[in-house]
């Protein structure tokens, strides 16, 4: 009976649906793969001996080979995104219009490049210029990410400016008020993870001097608001 219990509980269920999913498993990989990156320069800096660094070093460079196999192919749905908020002529305001364009034009070439790398990255086939189109990818990531950040501050304030004008002795205007909230709330962790996500490729471009527990630390902390989003879709 306690296992019948525990395998048809619903959170069971629920997980299954959740690593059912593409996404589920990559972030689930990505926080593994940035956490490690963290620890591995913890256990450095704490004068580890090498063998207990060497399993998060491992684990590091697997997930991260792992997850750009999974990314293979997945610049075309973004490539399509771009057209569709291009196309978006019902959109209420052009300026959000314009940066899900840039948004997803950026992640589009970013997969597009990652994905050119591959052969190389994997050891299949050596390509000379797998450094320099690694280091275009990252550029074109900070690109979709900044649009991105720029389009949650801007989300932000169109909020404040719609609160201003509630009002909250009304039935309406309460209802209007918390779901204001709901999506601040919302803004507010994408804008996190934006924000967590951009010291990787301004790191890796060299804008910013970043030492991977740092890095380690942001990657972890988006990562682990994916898996929750993700989670969330998939209840």
């Amino acid at each position: 009976m306690t296992a019948d219990a525990l395998v048809y509980h619903p959170t069971v269920s629920h997980y299954l649906r959740f690593v059912a999913t593409t996404v589920g498993r990559d972030k689930l990989l990505r926080t593994l793969q940035y956490f490690s990156r963290f620890y591995a320069w913890y256990l450095f800096r704490t004068n580890s001996p090498p063998r207990l660094i060497a399993p998060f070093e491992a684990i590091k460079k697997q997930f991260a080979l792992t997850r750009k196999t999974l990314r293979l192919g997945k610049n075309v749905e973004h490539f399509k995104a771009a057209a569709s908020a291009m196309d978006d002529t019902k959109s209420k305001d052009e300026f959000l219009r314009y940066c899900a364009v840039g948004r997803q034009f950026g992640y589009a070439m970013y997969l597009t490049l990652d994905m050119a790398t591959y052969i190389d990255t994997a050891g299949i086939w050596k390509v000379e210029s797998a450094k320099r189109l690694q280091k275009e990818a990252y550029r074109a990531w900070l690109v979709g990410l900044m649009f991105n950040a720029i389009a949650g501050v801007y989300t932000l304030w169109g909020l404040r400016e719609r609160e201003a004008g509630v009002d909250k002795a009304d039935g309406e205007g309460v209802v209007e008020s918390k779901k204001i909230e709901r999506e601040r709330a919302a803004t507010n962790l994408q804008l996190i993870s934006d924000l967590c996500d951009l010291t990787i490729p301004s790191s890796a471009l060299g804008y910013v001097n970043l030492d991977d527990g740092i890095v380690g630390l942001a990657g972890t902390v988006s990562s682990l608001i994916g898996v929750w989003g993700t989670w969330k879709k998939t209840a």
